[in-house]
Order: structure tokens, then C-alpha cells, then sequence
């Protein structure tokens, strides 16, 4: 982040603005919604901010600025039209160490104004840097039409009683459990609703039980982060998320899925790669369930879907046997990502009326599955952590029957941005060079319906075939 987000006690601040046209008035329309003090000084002032000047809280001087107007100032916008006064009070500002903000010229900009969603005392702030004002409206009127007007009432009534609940409930963990069932239940929607005394007396028996020991237990969420693009996240599992005291995630768990969840979450890693697992299975399972008893609300975050070939069964089994509460939230499997984001149907009435999901992990350098029955026609093969095993996969499906030219299709990192697809045939994929460059996770799809790849390709992805080595994009 370029700007640091920061929301200022405006109780001690005294703003100087120098211009008082109307430019100037809408930053003084922004901090007279604050008790911070103003000074305004200019030459000429506009009809605005000869209203705006009514306020107890401005001083207006008419004439030119002078470097002594910065005396005992915290923060100075200036908005004047002659750049090298701007730049000017920019210089002796920042020499004094104080906040200033040229307006609309942002390389003089020691800090910049947020796009503000006000519903005080909630406030929500947006900011593009500079860079898309536009963009920032846009989002901001989306805001605006989503978040009720009367979510005020919320903040107001959590302001009323956190005091109370402080002194109440020592552990922070303990709090926010409260305030989260409070703010998701009946209690928030009487307020909302304005229904103010019902909700203080409900509020009140509430805390009674919990300092009484009646608390949710530690609870487990299996969660589904799918291939890896956070858009393809449900509504749920983002919200299980958000909720989160502990994260347990794998290797194929994007980066920018973990952002998503709750900033002072703790996150334990248990990926597994090739050859190099770093915990075993049984020991994840129980890991589950010991964060649980402990009170946690424990998020497993699994790339794809937790029940393919992510081993979620055997985790809820575990937690089956301790009597762990959970839940499962299901993602978008790998396959079906990848073959979406390729341009490869699974099935299409032309080439494939039938789909197989299975691994392709090498055991003792063999794969063990029932080879016959995956060679017939009209059918797509989807392989799973195959890419070590490609040859052997390649050569056994050959074995079987199944033709040597049968395009086959290998997607890395599926739905993200470094997405690459390379296709080519069970004959010929291996001595295609752009194989040798695919590193995992990397998905194997084979049938005819690879060869729809081209002609329906999307995404804007890096694709190879075996007759080209440049690269196409979408």
C-alpha cells in the first residue's frame, strides 16, 4: 500500500485550508462532519464557503496566505489555482512536518481524502491511490445502495454497550463471539428495526447466560476455496471465513484467498507436495479437532472441493469420534475450474457423454487404477496430481486401446492469472517442450474434447500446442 489507512481524532486537529473557492468548500463541507477547528484563508471567497464560515468551528481570513498561517496547524489542504503558490505552501508545510494535501495534484499529497460511505458512527473509506477517482465513486455508490441507512443505529447500540460487555467477558475471543451472535440475531435486528428497549432487555438476559458458561463450543468449517481465482469463493464460505479465530490451509490455497480471511486469524499451514509431506493426514485430523476444543471457531480451508480428493471425509470422521461440531461448505472442484477457464467442456454432444475424476499420484512409481474401464469411447478423463505421472499415464491409456492421437490438455494454475494451458496428443505431449516448463498444481484432462480448446478458449491464458510454441491469448 502506497497510503497508509488511518482515521485521525479530529477532537485535536486544527485544519488550515488556503483557497476558498469551490474546490476548497467541498474539503470544508468534509471536516465541518468532524469538531475539528478550521482556519480559511484567501483573498476571495466563494458563496459556499461564506456560508460554511457561519460555522463556530471556522475562522475565515480574506487575504493572501502567508507562511505563518502554518503555526499550530496538524493538517493543511490547499486549493488554489496558482501551482507555484500550491507548490510553494506544499514545501514549507512538509519542512514543518505537517499533513498536506494539494488538492487534485497528488504527487503534493502527504496524505489524500478517502471515498466516504457515512453512516456515522460507522464510517466506511475507500481509496484509489489517486489513480481511479471514477472507479471509486462507482464503488462507492454501490456501497451506498446495499448498506442501510440505519446501520447507524447498530454502531450507536454497540457503542452503548461495550463497556458492559468488556467488564463482562475478560477474553477478547469470548467478545467478539457475543457481539458477532448479538449483531447476527434478533438483538441486531430489533435495533435496526428501532425497536431499541427490547433489544437493550435482550442484550442484557444474552450476556447474563454467557458469563454463565452458556457459550458456543469450538466448531470446524470444511471449506471449499476452489482452483484458485477468489471470485469463484460462495457468499459462505467468504463469511465462515471472515469469522475465523484459526485457518488450516493447504498448498493449493491461492495467496489471494488467504487475504481474504480475518486479518488476526492465526494460520497454520499443513500443505502436502510431492514427496514431501509435511504433516501426516492422521495428524491434521486430530489438529482439527484439539483447535476446536479449545473454543476456536476453525476454518480448513481445502483448494477445490474438500470431498474431491481433498480427504475431507476422513477429517469429519475424526471429528465424528470426539464429538466436534461441523460443517461442510463445498468449492468448485479443479476440474471443473480448469475445464471452464480452458475452453474445454467436459462433456459435449459431439465428443464426450461421460466424465471420469481420478488421480493420477504415483505410488512406488505405479498408478493403480482400472485402466480398461476408462478407455471407451465418448468419454473424458480428468486426472488429478498427474503431472508427475504424465508418461505413465500416457503410456497405460495407449496400452489399453485408447488411440495415440487423443488430444490431451494440461492446465496449470487454473482460474489465476498465470494460468497455462498446453495441449497436444498422448503421443506427442511428452516431447512438447513447453511440458517440460509445468510445474504443479496442474490438471490433466484427455478426450476429444480438448481439441474445443482453441475455438473456445476465454481466458487470458498462456496455451501451447504441439504445433506452435507461441504463446495465444484470449
Amino acid at each position: 500500500m502506497k497510503y497508509f489507512p488511518i482515521f485521525v481524532d479530529a477532537q485535536h486537529i486544527h485544519c488550515l485550508v488556503v483557497g476558498a473557492g469551490e474546490v476548497a468548500a467541498r474539503k470544508c463541507e468534509l471536516l465541518l462532519k468532524t469538531p475539528a477547528k478550521i482556519t480559511i484563508v484567501a483573498p476571495w471567497v466563494s458563496n459556499t464557503v461564506e456560508k460554511l464560515a457561519h460555522s463556530a468551528n471556522v475562522t475565515l481570513i480574506r487575504r493572501e496566505y502567508e507562511k505563518s498561517d502554518l503555526d499550530n496547524k496538524q493538517m493543511v489542504f490547499v486549493a488554489t489555482d496558482s501551482e507555484s503558490t500550491n507548490q510553494q505552501i506544499h514545501d514549507q508545510a512538509h519542512a514543518l512536518h505537517i499533513l498536506v494535501n494539494v488538492v487534485d495534484n497528488t504527487p503534493l499529497c502527504k496524505f489524500i481524502t478517502p471515498s466516504i460511505v457515512d453512516r456515522s458512527p460507522i464510517i466506511i473509506a475507500m481509496s484509489s491511490g489517486g489513480v481511479a477517482p471514477v472507479l471509486l465513486r462507482y464503488l462507492r455508490q454501490k456501497l451506498e445502495s446495499v448498506i442501510p441507512h440505519n446501520i447507524k443505529r447498530l454502531g450507536t447500540f454497540s457503542e452503548k454497550f461495550r463497556n458492559t460487555v468488556k467488564t463482562s467477558l475478560s477474553s477478547v475471543t469470548d467478545r467478539r463471539y457475543f457481539w458477532e451472535d448479538v449483531l447476527d440475531g434478533d438483538i441486531g435486528e430489533n435495533v435496526l428495526q428501532g425497536n431499541k428497549q427490547q433489544a437493550e432487555q435482550q442484550l442484557n438476559s444474552a450476556l447474563e447466560k454467557y458469563v454463565g458458561g452458556d457459550k458456543p463450543a469450538g466448531q470446524v468449517y470444511l471449506v471449499g476455496a476452489g482452483p484458485g481465482d477468489p471470485d469463484l469463493l460462495t457468499f459462505r464460505a467468504l463469511r465462515l471465513m471472515q469469522k475465523a479465530d484459526v485457518v488450516v490451509y493447504d498448498r493449493l490455497v491461492s495467496p489471494e484467498i488467504l487475504e481474504l480471511v480475518r486479518r488476526d486469524a492465526e494460520k497454520i499451514y499443513v500443505g502436502k507436495e510431492q514427496s514431501n509431506h509435511t504433516i501426516p493426514q492422521q495428524e491434521i485430523n486430530q489438529l482439527l479437532a484439539n483447535l476446536a476444543k479449545k473454543g476456536n471457531r476453525v476454518v480448513r480451508l481445502k483448494g477445490g472441493d474438500p470431498f474431491v480428493f481433498g480427504r475431507g471425509g476422513e477429517e469429519i470422521e475424526t471429528l465424528i469420534e470426539q464429538g466436534i461440531e461441523f460443517q461442510v461448505v463445498p468449492g468448485i472442484t479443479a476440474a471443473t475450474g480448469a475445464a471452464s477457464y480452458a475452453g474445454i467442456p467436459l462433456t459435449h454432444r459431439e465428443h464426450a457423454q461421460s466424465v471420469t475424476f481420478t488421480t493420477g499420484h504415483l505410488r512406488n512409481n505405479t498408478i493403480n487404477l482400472d485402466w480398461a474401464c476408462m478407455v471407451k469411447p465418448n468419454h473424458t478423463l480428468v486426472f488429478y496430481m498427474g503431472l508427475t505421472a504424465l508418461p505413465i499415464i500416457c503410456e497405460k491409456l495407449i496400452e489399453y486401446g485408447m488411440p495415440a492421437s487423443t488430444p490431451i490438455g494440461l492446465i496449470q494454475s487454473a482460474t489465476r492469472v498465470d494460468q497455462k494451458v498446453v495441449t497436444g496428443t498422448l503421443i506427442d505431449i511428452m516431447s512438447n517442450k513447453d511440458t517440460a516448463s509445468l510445474q504443479p498444481p496442474t490438471l490433466i484432462i484427455v478426450g476429444g474434447v480438448v481439441s474445443l480448446h482453441k475455438k473456445l478458449n476465454w481466458f487470458g491464458d498462456k496455451s501451447f500446442d504441439e504445433s506452435s510454441t507461441q504463446s495465444t491469448h484470449a
